[in-house]
């Protein structure tokens, strides 16, 4: 089934995108569209009344686990090498910018 694309179609698809299209390339998007529409009802035509919806393609897991720390945050490592420390943080020289 061929779907045909009005040129009013292109023009209004062009201005939602804000797209400049000459007619070479509004012939082109014309083309397109009506081959992803085409493909579309092909789709339309596969019998998917047995497989169940979903809401993701691959399986999800512990989505909604707790929010607990397990491995901490490191600071006493981070910190190990620091020439120079105050309040957990590191000392660096100021730098002013201007």
């Amino acid at each position: 089934m061929a779907n045909i694309i009005s040129d009013e179609t292109i023009e209004y698809v062009g201005i939602l995108a804000k797209l400049e299209l000459n007619d070479e390339e509004k012939e082109q998007a014309k083309k397109d569209m009506g081959e992803m529409l085409d493909y579309i009802d092909k789709l339309n035509e596969l019998d998917t009344s047995g497989v169940e919806p979903m809401s993701h393609v691959f399986p999800t897991n512990n989505v909604f686990r707790e929010d607990v720390v397990k491995n901490g945050d490191g600071r006493e490592d981070t910190l190990a090498n620091a020439p120079e420390e105050k309040d957990d943080s590191f000392v660096v020289p100021k730098t002013i910018v201007g």
